[in-house]
């Protein structure tokens, strides 16, 4: 911010106007994030796979590829040291928002603001700041209509947003934010709408614009992908330019993208390929039919990144058409390693991930739906593991891991103003946190000691700058401490301790891996046992590390990290007591998304709206979900109706026997558990029982959000056209859960098993 450097007097004739500043607006630099989602170490072009990625591989063949840089091994948390320069503990966020309840400092769930954002650092420098695309860095209980908004992008520092608040979203049916309110996607996929492309077009609009009024101001453009994170969707032809791409299955796909990796020096000569994962069943042992279908799912992701890709090349187009792309500090990243979320089977709806479900008819479905598959608004798909395993090549285990699989990832640097050498490789150790840092060296600025009031902690990264036009340049740090969900390891000038955190073991007792990195890229060798010594001193200075930086307590893993031997031992009577909730609302006139932390949909409960009802009213009442599972309580022709969706292979409705009277009318859904292990849902008008049906599968957790008057981004069933919002205000509305006793297992195993 510029410093008034002259003098003041009683009025203007004697007063001397001069301001000064560490360097004019006009010399700075714009600065562009790109940040890719569950993209793999080897399935960028540049880096080894086949999938098409030209406009990124022109950002590398300007600038720089990193091969030895590592993030969180999971997105939220990469995103915050990403933004903050601070490791991710010390930032709030230990790992995903949505699990984290604030029961700790390292389990806020949001951003700490003693670690200000670079859009809060850099707004101090006259810099606009633009956030478009993927968030995930607001404590999930905060991402609802009526804020509080301090954690939102546009409480920490961007100007304006344009994206998602959650993890993921539907690229065709997205839950959109603008600014500080939800908004519908402005088209429907029937006409042409996917996320990666309006999130392309609104950037190029927030850039448009600054630089039309503001031509010499610098700008921040967070640009985050929802791609090639789950679910896997993309324009057909897109997906059909992969046609038999992927036929020789997934075991030559990793030799050949190894090879090319090595004829591409993003591997050093020596590197080993490690040995296919033990999750992973060899190709030749598959049946015709699981080859077809194993092979379309990766055609659909190819397909996903490379239209991604697309939008990216739109983006930098367009700096290059206003004579920006030259004066823009271009850093691309992904956030963790490929996921294993869709399991050995693959699956047709990514959802069921979160219910710890396998389609163990998946092959069978997928074969049903395999033209339409990641190409429909209703395919929600996800690769098998055995794709993820190539994708992170030639390293072991994937996303939430954090062997290289998990936390080592691609990293593109392009400032062709500011960096003279061009498509070179460069292999020093650096992390995430290293990015805001260097990015304030590239600006000659050093960060402020108050930002909004609050004192400033020191980035704990370090500035790689240095290795910019210097390959031979030293590592910039000589230790990094890792953990997610348990899983532990630490680096230190060439050598990594890591250990896998089984879920309900001790923490003291579990085996740790040693591994010689600075000459064993790809820790392929477990060294343990001949340099005990040092094992010993590396798991004594994880210690150090985490009780520098925040990361104690340690909370048990999920099933991102589980071997599934190992869960057919946990105890059974690990629970504990999940107190009741009620929630009262009163006038709702318009549609209001209320998330909450709760989840009804396994246990009973009831939900009471009073209404001022007239006969040709109708509309939704309450929602939750989407149409890959769901459930809705809405009128239609004049009779209350409620509807159960069971990942869209199931739908259990029920409607009211009788039409709604004229008035003040209460309506209520009952959801009960039986002793069979079904449920019951109820309808109740005014007191008196309408109907009721058999629930016979319930869906445990949903990603997405629950609404009054709305219906949210797409409807839970086919009955309805959105939006459907009832017309009338809801007059009160009261959502009531019982408490009951939990399986802590079940509720803390929240993503999916390789089984």
């Amino acid at each position: 911010m510029a410093e008034f450097n002259g003098t003041i007097g009683i009025t203007k004739e004697d007063s001397i106007s001069s301001y000064k500043s560490e360097k004019s607006l006009s010399n700075r630099p714009n600065i562009m994030y790109i940040v890719l989602d569950d993209v793999g170490f080897a399935q960028l072009g540049c880096y080894g796979s086949t999938i098409h990625t030209p406009n990124i591989d022109k950002l590398a063949e300007g600038g720089l590829r990193y091969n030895n840089f590592h993030t969180t091994a999971i997105c939220s948390a990469t995103r915050a040291s990403l933004l903050t320069g601070a490791n991710h503990h010390s930032a709030g966020v230990s790992t995903v928002v949505d699990t984290l309840d604030g029961s700790f400092p390292n389990q806020t769930g949001y951003m700490n603001p003693s670690y200000a954002t670079t859009a809060e650092v850099l707004k101090t420098f006259g810099y606009t700041n633009f956030a478009v695309g993927k968030w995930h860095l607001t404590p999930f209980n905060e991402a609802t209509d009526a804020g509080p908004f301090q954690n939102w992008p546009l409480g920490k520092g961007f100007d304006r947003f344009y994206g998602f608040m959650e993890g993921y979203t539907d690229q065709y049916t997205p839950n959109l934010v603008k600014d500080n309110e939800r908004i519908r996607a402005p088209k429907t996929p029937e006409e042409g709408y996917h996320l990666s492309e309006d999130l392309a077009e609104q950037a190029i609009r927030l850039v448009n614009r600054q630089h039309m009024v503001y031509p010499d101001n610098p700008f921040f453009l967070y640009f985050a992908l929802g791609a090639g994170h789950a679910p896997h969707q993309a324009p057909k032809e897109y997906i059909d330019h992969y046609k038999g791409a992927f036929d020789a299955g997934w075991d030559e796909i990793r030799e050949q993208w190894f090879a090319n990796q090595k004829r591409l020096g993003i591997v050093p000569e020596n590197t080993v390929l490690n040995p296919r994962n033990e999750f992973v069943k060899p190709w030749n042992e598959l049946t015709d039919d699981e080859k077809k279908v194993y092979a379309r799912y990766m055609e659909v992701y190819a397909g996903f990144l490379e239209h991604a890709d697309a939008q990216i090349g739109k983006v930098v187009d367009y700096l290059k058409e206003i004579g920006e792309f030259e004066n823009t500090v271009i850093v691309l990243l992904s956030d963790n390693g490929a996921s294993a979320e869709g399991g050995k089977n693959g699956r047709v709806n990514q959802e069921k991930s979160l219910n710890l479900l396998e389609e163990t008819n998946n092959v069978e479905l997928t074969l049903k739906h395999l033209e339409e598959l990641g190409s429909s608004a209703y395919s929600n798909p996800h690769y098998p593991v055995g794709w993820a395993n190539a994708g992170n090549t030639p390293f072991q285990w994937y996303k939430s891991w954090v062997h290289s699989g998990g936390v080592k990832d691609p990293l593109i640097v392009s400032y062709p103003k500011g960096i003279h050498a061009k498509g070179e490789i460069r292999n020093q150790y650096l992390h995430v946190i290293d990015i805001a840092p260097t990015i304030l060296d590239i600006l000659g600025v050093d960060k402020p000691d108050h930002i909004k009031g609050i004192a400033q902690k020191p980035y704990h990264g370090a500035s790689f700058a240095g290795t910019f036009d210097n390959a031979e340049a030293p590592d910039v740090r000589h230790i990094q401490y890792y953990e997610q969900t348990g899983n532990r390891g630490i680096w230190k000038d060439g050598w990594k301790a890591i250990t896998n955190h089984i879920y309900d073991k001790d923490y003291i007792n579990e085996t740790w891996e040693l591994y010689h990195v600075a000459e064993d890229f790809s820790e392929s060798e477990n060294v343990a046992e001949q340099y005990p010594d040092k094992l010993k001193e590396l798991i004594a200075l994880w210690y150090v590390q985490a009780g520098k930086y925040g990361v104690l307590p340690l909370g048990d893993g999920s099933y991102l990290t589980q071997k599934p031997e190992e869960l057919l031992n946990v105890v059974k009577e690990n629970k504990f007591y999940i107190e009741p909730q009620k929630f009262s609302y009163h006038g709702v006139l318009h549609p209001l998304d209320i998330t909450t932390k709760t989840m009804f949909n396994r246990r009973n409960h009831k939900i009471t709206v009073q209404i001022a009802h007239e006969p040709d009213k109708e509309g939704i009442l309450y929602a939750a979900g989407n149409r890959f599972g769901g459930y809705v309580l809405f009128i239609q022709e004049n009779r209350l109706k409620y509807a159960y969706n069971y990942h869209r292979e199931q739908v259990f409705q029920v409607t009211s026997a009788d039409p709604l009277p004229e008035g003040n009318v209460t309506v209520q859904v009952q959801f009960r558990l039986t002793d069979k292990g079904t449920a019951v849902a109820e309808l109740w008008v005014n007191g008196i029982s309408q109907g009721k049906t058999e629930i016979t599968g319930f869906i445990f957790m949903m990603e997405t959000h629950a609404y009054l008057k709305d219906g949210g981004t797409s409807p839970i069933i086919d009955d309805y056209k959105l939006p459907f919002e009832y017309p009338s205000p809801l007059l009160k509305v009261e959502i009531e859960a019982a408490g009951f006793w939990a399986d802590k297992k079940e509720l803390e195993e929240q993503f999916f098993r390789i089984d």
